[in-house]
């Protein structure tokens, strides 16, 4: 981990959203994001492939070569984090990217932001499309007390219990509970929840936020139970409140 030389004007780190689908990036986040990109050629990327693409759809002209990416996921030594920001002490801005949504915000990207703030490195948060926050926005539900609990255990005993939980949360606290689900087992998870729940409970139902064939609806899980609805690998998030 490098040291910043004195009188060297310490470079940002940009979290920077990305699409929550395959739209055009400008339809769902403002112009800065295109402005920024064209000036940042080092990146923090949880898939270089993707990463690489949403730049080039972003801004065309920028040549690829010039860019200096670190890959941040789930198989990175958190050891070697603390050295992607050295070219922050160099002077250079870091744009951090993520699959999807904000970086950040159920995203290893955290994991960079936290030894920016240890480093003193500026952190600039961008505005862009977050799937949690849009779907709380929409489901009608307490705005004001909420959690995002992220993905539920997988195993099926456990997982039951962790709904009952959450549903008993909110039933003593007020407490909207949001969480989610692996794209491809969501139509299984959705019956599941319907057998859990208490028919009474709200439970609101958000998948392909900003793309042409989003679906937002909240609705008693009795009404639920009398739908039937395809959310095979379309991204989904749930919410509920009793």
């Amino acid at each position: 981990m490098e040291e910043a030389k004195p009188g060297l004007v310490i470079g940002k780190l940009y979290l920077i959203p990305t699409t929550l689908g395959d739209n055009a990036p400008l339809e769902v986040m403002p112009i800065s994001v295109k402005g920024t990109i064209e000036k940042i050629d080092h990146y923090i990327v949880e898939n270089e492939k993707s990463a690489r693409r949403f730049i080039k759809r972003v801004s065309p002209n920028k040549p690829q070569p010039s860019l200096h990416i670190q890959t941040l996921n789930k198989y990175t030594n958190p050891e070697e984090i603390p050295s992607y920001l050295d070219p922050c002490i160099h002077g250079f801005n870091i744009g951090v990217l993520s699959e999807a949504g904000c970086p950040g915000i159920a995203d290893p990207g955290a994991d960079v932001v936290r030894v920016a703030h240890e480093r003193r490195i500026q952190v600039v948060p961008m505005v862009g499309p977050s799937s949690i926050l849009m779907a709380m926005m929409s489901s009608g539900m307490n705005g004001q007390n909420f959690a995002f609990n992220g993905y539920l255990p997988i195993d099926k005993v456990e997982r039951k219990a962790k709904v009952k939980a959450l549903e008993k949360l909110s039933k003593e606290t007020g407490q909207t509970q949001i969480f989610m689900e692996t794209p491809y087992r969501n139509n299984k998870f959705l019956a599941e929840l319907i057998k859990i729940l208490q028919k009474s409970t709200r439970l609101c139902i958000a998948c392909d936020i900003t793309l042409p064939t989003e679906f937002i609806q909240t609705k008693s899980v009795h009404e639920w139970s009398e739908i039937t609805l395809d959310l095979d690998k379309r991204p989904t998030i749930y919410i509920i409140q009793a």
